[in-house]
């Protein structure tokens, strides 16, 4: 996640000078902690906050429960993940509804932190969780506020309540206090009010919020943080907090390239839970907040637990199994290759999902230089392929290359490269959906793996294993004439494969054996 690489990297550093100590000292544990409160400071998370955790890091470090362990640089690793959990808020919370609907969520914060477009957000997933939400149109003071809404309801599919044309006109509080009567006869069960922004806080905003606040009586007030503002977000969290208060945190923009410190900071400050993060600027970008998945991440731990929501959202299971099925019939084409690569496109960008896997930040040089356009021109190759060179990919001669390339926007290069990447793929998964361990290229089989559809051992080479050329050649050529060497009744032979007395006996070399044996020392 961008906005806490460079505190990931500063940590990830730290941790790796621990890994050459068999035993740690309380000086590297010194080291270490000043390391740690360093890369915290630098990444703008509140003095107390960074006191209080450095603190209790210390004295778990120097703890027996170090001392005692195998591995003491992971031990240490362990207690950082735990108390990053720790002022990230603990548990994960979720959103609390109400037992008779509607449930009403106001959004709260500064202007510019996100709100509206976190309410088409907010609506999206609550729609995709089988709710029924209704948006509310409550900012009436920042120009286009009302219309910004519409556009963004519209494209997440979620309908908006706006009875005034905002710009200045209208009443927020009679909008919102409307706006429940409305959700309650059109039976919506979730009202997701978004409300006014101060570019600073204000004595208007926070009796505007107030107000809307005991005209509504909402189940969550959420309050917007803009997680790229640092330590001034935590200040106006902590003034909003003490104006009107609010019973969660939703941190935008965590993928831009501030230094995060608000988000590790709010928690502890105001004692809110941070409920949810946007991610991104898509509609999608949104998911609910996990304070152990987020350490884990900033440790570079990895996240593969949100890795296979995601996956599961985004692929069908009915359909997978199919596509397994193919597999190990040896069906599987290339228009399943791009169904296949078109539910990888719906999780998202590859690169977040990648930088999801433990030890991500150790290629971020590979993830920036990743191509996300790289899927649209397999896409495009394939959709220029008629049906038939799609089912079977034999026919693709140069002259068809050629067109799929021309009609692709691609070169000739890139569409055979495609059909080798098609080719090894279908013939590995083939192994796979058979039981077996497929030959990865570049590594060939896993040692010792045995694998469906491999084929029979070759025979081994029947010959002379001496290292003696001449004794090898003797026996080679006995091999020939179909005696075996060293058979029953034949005399040990001498260095050279010949008799071991003064005269051939029987079973000696024969006429051939002496032939060849001559022809080998070139006489």
């Amino acid at each position: 996640m961008a906005t806490f690489g460079s505190l990931s990297d500063r940590l990830t550093d730290t941790f790796k000078n621990l890994r050459t100590k068999g035993k740690l000292s309380p000086s590297d544990v010194d080291g270490t902690v000043r390391e740690i409160r360093r890369a915290l400071l630098d990444a703008d998370v509140a003095l107390d906050v960074v006191k209080d955790f450095t603190g209790k890091v210390r004295e778990r470090a120097l703890s027996d429960e170090v001392n005692k362990a195998l591995n003491p640089a992971q031990q240490v690793v362990q207690i950082v993940n735990e108390e990053l959990v720790a002022i990230l808020g603990g548990q994960q919370r979720r959103l609390q509804f109400a037992k008779k609907p509607p449930t009403v969520i106001m959004l709260a914060g500064l202007q510019g932190a996100g709100k509206t477009t976190l309410a088409g957000k907010l609506g999206k997933w609550l729609a995709k969780d089988g709710h029924t939400p209704l948006l509310v149109a409550a900012d009436l003071q920042r120009p286009n506020a009302v219309t910004q809404l519409q556009i963004v309801g519209e494209q997440a599919g979620v309908p908006v309540y706006a009875p005034e044309p905002g710009n200045g006109v209208g009443n927020p509080v009679k909008v919102a206090k409307d706006a429940m009567t409305f959700a309650e006869t059109k039976q919506y069960d979730t009202v997701v009010i978004d409300t006014a922004g101060r570019l600073g806080v204000d004595a208007e905003l926070m009796k505007q919020a107030a107000e809307i606040r005991k005209a509504t009586d909402p189940d969550e007030v959420l309050f917007v943080i803009d997680a790229m503002i640092g330590q001034d977000a935590v200040a106006t969290a902590k003034a909003f907090q003490d104006g009107v208060d609010f019973t969660g945190v939703v941190l935008s923009k965590l993928d831009g390239d501030a230094r995060g410190g608000a988000a590790l900071s709010v928690a502890s400050i105001t004692g809110r839970p941070i409920i949810f993060a946007s991610t991104g600027e898509g509609l999608d970008d949104f998911e609910p907040f996990h304070p152990d998945r987020m350490a884990s991440r900033i440790l570079d731990l990895g996240d593969i637990l949100t890795l296979i929501e995601q996956a599961q959202e985004a692929f069908d299971e009915e359909e997978a199994r199919k596509v397994a099925e193919k597999f190990a019939t040896d069906s599987f084409t290339l228009d399943d290759f791009l169904k296949q690569m078109q539910q990888l496109r719906n999780m998202g960008s590859i690169k977040k999902m990648m930088g999801m896997l433990p030890g991500a930040g150790q290629m971020k040089q590979q993830l920036d230089n990743f191509d996300e356009r790289e899927i649209v021109r397999t896409e495009a190759i394939i959709q220029s392929m008629t049906k038939a060179e799609r089912t079977t990919p034999k026919l693709l001669n140069g002259s068809r290359r050629l067109r799929i390339a021309k009609g692709s926007g691609t070169t000739v290069t890139e569409v055979n490269q495609l059909v080798n990447r098609f080719e090894q793929a279908a013939k590995m998964m083939k192994t796979v959906a058979k039981g077996g361990v497929p030959n990865v290229p570049g590594m060939g089989p896993i040692p010792g793996a045995g694998y469906a559809g491999r084929g029979k051992q070759q025979p081994k080479k029947k010959g002379s294993r001496s290292g003696n050329p001449a004794k090898r050649a003797a026996e080679n050529a006995a091999l020939a004439a179909g005696v075996k060497p060293g058979a029953s009744g034949a005399p040990a032979g001498t260095g050279f494969g010949l008799g071991s007395g003064s005269k051939a006996k029987a079973g000696g070399p024969t006429e051939e054996e002496l032939a060849a044996l001559q022809k080998f020392m070139g006489r």
